[in-house]
């Protein structure tokens, strides 16, 4: 087997921060840069080429449109060249999912796109950061790991990116999956997959756009009033994500608020504020014009009816297929 030529993509987070001494609890995400990273990945002596390519630097809760564009545009090129085996994206913990959900439905699943973070910094004892950079090193250069959509490489597990959550503030093994838990098990030295892939040679399903609707979250609460929803909304909004309560609930006076922002053309989600769970279409979003989020969290059915928008997708019925699909 050759060795493989695997282009790493940098955008800072907990895996690049420093901290002044080895045992601080506070950090600063973002301080190593990709050349001073890589050389550090070198002295594990792991067969690979790397090439780096620095998109930011930054705690991933500033991440934004702006570096998703960037980081788009130069994950599509890698797919796109043909010395490139495999793409890897360092990436801060706190928002890994909506990067990983939102470059998972606009690439092709021609090549592996892996992203990987660390939950203490480059500083701290018992540093997990190269660890889980080995991993994703390992994962990014197999190439059945093709056709699986964008992974997520996190304490020795390895997650598909419409399925991973961060349900943990501490600890390496912060993430877990829902409805499907681990897609596979890697280290450093093995890898296995749970499974054959389910997206081989599939081509992007959404066109990356750059001009992203708005679209807000309502966390729903004890006591929450329809003043809450209108507070929300602007003339711009385009659609709502509800994170409500249990299987996607709200109080009646909200959903009827809701049902008039739905006639009016505004597309409401309704998700779960809970870690865990599907939300089920019931017979009353026929009625209502809501759409029901199944196993998507607030934050990824955020992305994507904001997709679903730009693409000038309207009718309730077919978005909600695109939030059933696998």
């Amino acid at each position: 087997m050759s060795t493989p030529n695997l282009l790493v993509l940098a955008t800072g987070g907990t895996i690049a921060g420093a901290a002044d001494s080895a045992t601080r609890h506070d950090y600063r995400p973002g301080q190593i840069g990709i050349d001073d990273f890589l050389n550090r990945v070198e002295e594990l002596g792991i067969e690979a080429n790397l090439t780096g390519k620095q998109i930011a630097n930054i705690g991933s809760e500033d991440m934004s449109p702006a570096i998703w564009k960037d980081l788009h545009r130069a994950a599509a090129a890698g797919i796109a060249d043909p010395s490139c085996d495999g793409i890897i994206i360092t990436h801060g913990t706190d928002t890994v999912e909506e990067t990983a959900f939102l470059l998972d439905v606009t690439l092709p699943t021609t090549k592996p796109v892996v992203l990987v973070g660390a939950m203490r910094p480059a500083t701290a004892v018992g540093y997990d950061g190269l660890r889980n950079f080995a991993n994703a090193m390992r994962v990014a250069s197999d190439p059945h790991a093709a056709g699986r959509g964008v992974l997520v490489v996190m304490g020795d597990r390895v997650f598909a990116a419409r399925d991973i959550r961060k349900n943990r503030t501490r600890g390496t093994d912060a993430f877990a999956g829902f409805p499907r838990d681990a897609v596979g098990l890697v280290t450093p030295s093995a890898l296995d997959w749970f499974g054959a892939p389910w997206r081989s040679d599939e081509a992007a399903r959404f066109k990356f756009s750059t001009n992203l609707p708005d679209v807000p979250v309502l966390f729903i609460h004890a006591g929450i009033t329809p003043d809450y929803v209108d507070r929300l909304v602007t003339p711009e909004t385009r659609g709502i994500i509800v994170c409500g309560v249990g299987e996607g609930n709200m109080p009646d006076p909200v959903r009827q608020r809701l049902v008039e922002l739905c006639k009016e053309g505004l597309h409401v989600v309704r998700a779960s504020r809970l870690g865990e769970g599907l939300v089920d279409r019931e017979p009353e979003d026929d009625v209502n014009g809501f759409v029901a989020a199944r196993a998507l969290g607030a934050a990824k059915a955020r992305i994507l009816l904001q997709l679903l928008v730009a693409a000038g997708i309207s009718d309730p019925a077919a978005i909600q297929i695109e939030f059933d699909r696998r």
